[in-house]
């Protein structure tokens, strides 16, 4: 699988920001998507993730209520579309695949087998 994330780019607190992750290589609508984000000197942490039809979701309490996370299985896209955004918001944003064979939310980057290169948020105050 490969996966492009773009997106990314500089917006002042309060404002929003829509990532996309395009996938190839794989029928994407067997694939579970997530996003991950890491912010300088922190470790990389779980944002977001979607089911295989986008029935079932799942967020990062410090994201819940701002971020949404969908897909659209014929464009082989995932989406995390980010509104109100804080200063604490900015890090480098990775979109993740897990083609494991369980249609099963998974908050863990472990289980997170492909990735793409990372597009960089940055939220200024």
């Amino acid at each position: 699988v490969q996966l492009q994330a773009s997106g990314g780019g500089l917006v002042q607190a309060g404002g929003s920001l829509r990532l996309s992750c395009l996938a190839s290589g794989r029928t994407f609508s067997r694939i579970i998507m997530g996003w991950f984000r890491q912010a300088p000197g922190k470790e990389r942490e779980f944002v977001a993730a979607i089911s295989w039809n986008g029935g079932s979701t799942s967020y990062a309490d410090s994201v819940k209520g701002r971020f949404s996370i969908s897909r659209d299985n014929i464009k082989k896209t995932a989406y995390l579309q980010m509104n109100t955004l804080k200063p604490e918001d900015t890090a480098v944003y990775y979109c993740a695949a897990n083609v494991e064979a369980r249609n099963i939310l998974t908050k863990t980057s472990g289980d997170y087998g492909y990735w793409g290169q990372g597009t960089l948020v940055t939220v200024s105050s």
